[in-house]
């Protein structure tokens, strides 16, 4: 995933394809584009999909988009709320092994998920992650959170790490480079985002964050460029060379990532990762591509899930 080309997304496809289709629980795919979503990625061998929602708003959003859903099991529920529970009961069940937002509140669905009872919560806390393939940017960057943790704590921020580096690890990203941002590349006790970074790469250093390397703080240039980075005089692994840029705040990532998206014609996929399943948060305003490309990197967290499981890890 390394080489600067707009198929990046494609290739990650034809990768998924290759392994068995992962077993899905999508929540309450009840219009056209979320329902639509989830049988594109089935045509191509991605997921297996478990429908459920109201059976005849299924049918209904199926025959309007003249989809065949005929191959495809239904758990009927009455409304959106059951949609997201009896998903989420799909997954506790081991009948299913990804979780993939239909048309229903995105926070409707995570109440499901981080239930204290009969929830898929683990003992890390959940974070989202865009993945970006930016046109004439040699790498596939991780931008992560910008859609989950609005100001998340130095220990939230712990975790926020681990699961995209989790992820990178999935993408087969043996080492991810990890870039802790701010404004400015010098610990500052003014910015409470340089100290947090500065601790994040002393955490890691004593094992409290593993299968990554971490520096920062780190701006965005030195980041991502090495020619900035030169100019700065800032070495190390990291700089100019990351996988993976953790945001300060949700606002910061959130921004970052749609002004790559918007202005800079990136890719755009996104996952929830931290549960005990990799989560699909597909939008309506995604493309097609957006959408397999989102559901191939959740099967390839799955995948790997099932690789470790195997292992005794």
């Amino acid at each position: 995933m390394s080489t600067p080309s707009r198929a990046c997304y494609q290739r990650l496809i034809e990768v998924v394809k290759a392994l068995p289709p992962a077993a899905t629980a999508v929540a309450h795919p009840c219009d056209e584009s979320s329902l639509a979503g989830a049988v594109d990625a089935a045509k191509l061998g991605i997921i297996t999909p478990i429908l459920v929602g109201p059976r005849k708003k299924i049918e209904a959003a199926a025959a309007s988009a003249k989809l065949d859903i005929s191959g495809y099991e239904i758990v009927d529920a009455e409304h959106s709320h059951e949609a997201a529970g009896k998903a989420v009961t799909l997954i506790r069940e081991g009948r299913a092994e990804m979780l993939m937002k239909g048309s229903l509140s995105t926070d409707e669905l995570l109440g499901a998920v981080v239930r204290r009872e009969g929830g898929l919560r683990t003992e890390r806390r959940l974070s989202h992650c865009f993945i970006l393939d930016v046109p004439n940017h040699t790498n596939v960057l991780i931008i992560t959170d910008a859609a989950i943790n609005v100001f998340p704590t130095l220990e939230e921020k712990v975790d926020i790490v681990q699961n995209a580096i989790d992820l990178a690890h999935a993408l087969k990203i043996e080492k991810p480079k990890v870039a802790i941002l701010s404004a400015m590349e010098k610990v500052n006790p003014k910015l409470a985002s340089t100290v947090e970074a500065a601790a994040l790469c002393k955490m890691a250093e004593r094992g409290q964050i593993t299968g990554g390397v971490l520096d920062g703080p780190l701006a965005l240039d030195n980041a991502i460029s090495v020619e900035a980075a030169k100019i700065k005089k800032i070495g190390g692994p990291v700089a100019g060379q990351a996988d993976i840029l953790v945001v300060p705040d949700l606002e910061a990532g959130n921004v970052l990532a749609k002004s790559l998206s918007f202005l800079a014609d990136a890719d755009s996929a996104g996952i929830v990762v931290g549960a005990r399943v990799p989560i699909t948060l597909t939008s309506r305003a995604d493309s097609v591509q957006s959408r397999l490309a989102s559901c191939a990197v959740a099967a390839l967290v799955a995948h790997r899930r099932r690789e470790l499981a195997a292992k005794g890890e």
